[in-house]
């Protein structure tokens, strides 16, 4: 069975690929999940790009769903868009989560064999990690 594809967007293309780097790490010990970042605008600094969103969407696409996790404001509002004109593969949902836990959790659940419900009660569920 074909992995959930991860897709990271962020306003910065460092910060997608850390955090990218990161969830890869900490799912490692097996397959990993396909896991892309799509950080910045199209010009290489602060921004959202669809172009970049899409190509990334595209590269973790298996055929089993791809989850889309955002940072802010504009990245949410152009995946929307996205998913609201059918440009991204079928089966993507973006997931309502914490950008870095979310990301982590969603990795591994997808890495583990998880399908795309199960990924994305995964990142949800990363609301929940308290820290005290």
């Amino acid at each position: 069975m074909n992995p959930v594809g991860i897709v990271l967007v962020s306003h910065s293309a460092q910060v997608a690929e850390s955090v990218a780097e990161l969830a890869r790490g900490l799912a490692a010990g097996g397959a990993v999940a396909p896991v892309a970042a799509a950080g910045g605008g199209p010009d290489g600094g602060l921004g959202t790009s669809a172009e970049l969103i899409l190509a990334a969407a595209a590269s973790v696409d298996r055929g089993a769903g791809v989850a889309l996790l955002v940072d802010l404001g504009s990245a949410v509002l152009t995946v929307k868009a996205l998913l609201e004109d059918g440009d991204l593969p079928p089966d993507s949902r973006l997931l309502d989560a914490p950008f870095l836990e979310g990301a982590v959790a969603a990795v591994v659940a997808a890495s583990a064999g998880a399908p795309l419900e199960g990924v994305s009660t995964a990142a949800t569920e990363a609301y929940d990690y308290r820290k005290s």
